[in-house]
């Protein structure tokens, strides 16, 4: 397939020029601007209310109150965008960016973290304030506010479209393409086999509806999440007293000081951005579609949860695949890349048990990303038309895209995802600026309650000149029949 799709074809060739335009100049610096301006405006809620985040976390894994709402838990919804976010980023993106960058290039990995998460908050709010009913419990997302908060459904199905073929298509090519790799590197295996065996799973388990992706979701990130760390932590004490070398080496080479890999200052700040974005997608417009399945008593509750999946993935997951990698040397010789890289340096740290370590690893990570990335193009395609038909058919394009991702050129899925996700980013921080004044009066009605004691409650009046909310209607009714 390479011979058509290639980086060197036509088609390889467009894909990168439309690359450098949207991010050289109008993804990086909208990104930045509008996650510091959500920062402000939220009184830097990404920090100040991180207590408040890791409780309600927790506090969502207690399905008592729970069991009889139809919906996912407010844990279920963080696990569901989780387990889209912590994937091949975390493991192959992290390695891809030190690659192309350097080492400076986590710098800005964290950098677009740690503002981004303002972004993540408000995105999240804003789909659980516009989330509809739906035979499972609730859908929403971005397109879902473009239509009932800015009355443009016209932007909300150019979001949509974008969205289902981004995730439903590009970035399950992209979790395709990373398994086949770990496994054709570590066994062996053919690229295509392995395809068609990942898409037959994905077909049965697909066809099983959300609450089965958020149950195995909710089981497997964990799990997995957790184990890889704990191999991180004790990779970083074995090198202990190499760790202040990293730290200082990532700063240099993200400003340019000193420079090891990759193209210097704009190739650290371009390929942190990207694959950081990649990985926590926050102001993407994807978690929204996870946190509007919560059910929660307050919308900011789950924006807040969704914040806190920000720093989960990109400041601790792929912060360990960082240290991984710069502990060693090799990042700086040979032709090595993707999760092959990552590969490698485990084995240097631990020996030969790393390879298959990181393939298991890298197939359940990126499997439960498989499944994220479908329930958002589903969300989405519900929200476009409700014809059996269609859905069906974006059923067996995600099948075969897994397929075809599975064997195509590494460079040329990942130039393809940027592209994408670029497009859909602006479509959705655009959105997101018009309407964070509704998230911040959310907040501030959360946080009223919060002071008095309460455990906050939200209602369609709650925010005063409110329209076209739903949910929050129902929500009234029911409490007060019951």
């Amino acid at each position: 397939m390479d011979q058509w799709f290639g980086t060197d074809t036509w088609f390889g060739q467009l894909v990168g020029a439309g690359n450098d335009f949207l991010w050289t100049y109008i993804l990086i610096g909208l990104l930045i601007v509008l996650g510091l301006y959500f920062t402000v405006r939220s009184r830097f809620v990404q920090f100040r209310m991180l207590g408040e985040m890791i409780r309600l976390l927790f506090k969502g894994t207690d399905r008592s109150a729970f069991k009889e709402k139809k919906g996912t838990s407010s844990f279920q919804a963080f696990a569901i965008s989780t387990a889209a976010r912590v994937g091949t980023g975390n493991l192959a993106g992290v390695a891809v960016a030190i690659s192309l960058g350097g080492p400076g290039a986590i710098f800005w990995m964290w950098l677009i973290a740690l503002i981004g998460a303002a972004s993540g908050f408000i995105e999240s709010t804003l789909a659980q304030i516009y989330k509809v009913k739906d035979k499972n419990g609730f859908r929403g997302g971005p397109a879902y506010y473009m239509e009932k908060a800015l009355g443009a459904r016209w932007m909300g199905v150019l979001f949509a479209i974008l969205i289902t073929l981004c995730f439903g298509l590009i970035f399950n090519a992209v979790q395709a393409n990373t398994m086949s790799d770990a496994f054709a590197g570590a066994y062996n295996v053919d690229p295509l086999l392995l395809g068609i065996i990942i898409a037959v799973i994905m077909g049965v388990i697909i066809f099983g509806g959300v609450r089965r992706i958020a149950v195995m979701s909710e089981v497997i990130v964990p799990v997995f999440a957790i184990v890889y760390v704990a191999v991180a932590l004790m990779i970083m004490v074995m090198n202990i007293t190499e760790v202040p070398a990293v730290m200082a080496l990532i700063v240099k080479n993200a400003f340019g000081i000193e420079e090891v890999v990759g193209g210097g200052l704009g190739a650290a700040i371009m390929n942190g951005i990207r694959r950081g974005l990649f990985s926590n997608e926050a102001g993407m417009g994807s978690a929204p579609n996870a946190a509007a399945t919560a059910h929660v008593s307050h919308p900011v509750k789950q924006g807040l949860v969704q914040s806190l999946s920000v720093f989960v993935d990109t400041l601790v997951i792929c912060s360990a695949t960082a240290f991984i990698i710069l502990l060693t040397d090799v990042y700086t010789v040979g032709e090595i890349e993707g999760i092959q890289l990552t590969q490698q340096a485990l084995t240097t740290h631990i020996g030969d048990w790393a390879v298959p370590f990181v393939t298991i690893a890298i197939f359940f990570f990126a499997f439960t990303s498989l499944l994220g990335n479908y329930y958002y193009g589903e969300t989405n395609i519900e929200f476009i038309s409700q014809k059996p038909w269609l859905l069906l058919l974006f059923r067996l394009a995600v099948l075969g895209m897994i397929v075809v991702g599975a064997t195509i050129d590494l460079a040329i899925i990942w130039e393809m995802a940027d592209l994408f996700m670029g497009t859909m980013a602006i479509v959705n921080l655009v959105a997101i600026a018009l309407l964070a004044k509704i998230a911040i009066k959310a907040l501030k009605h959360y946080q009223a309650q919060r002071a008095q004691g309460k455990d906050p409650v939200f209602h369609k009046d709650s925010i005063p000149g409110l329209k076209n909310v739903e949910a929050w209607e129902e929500e009234r009714k029911g409490e007060e029949q019951s």
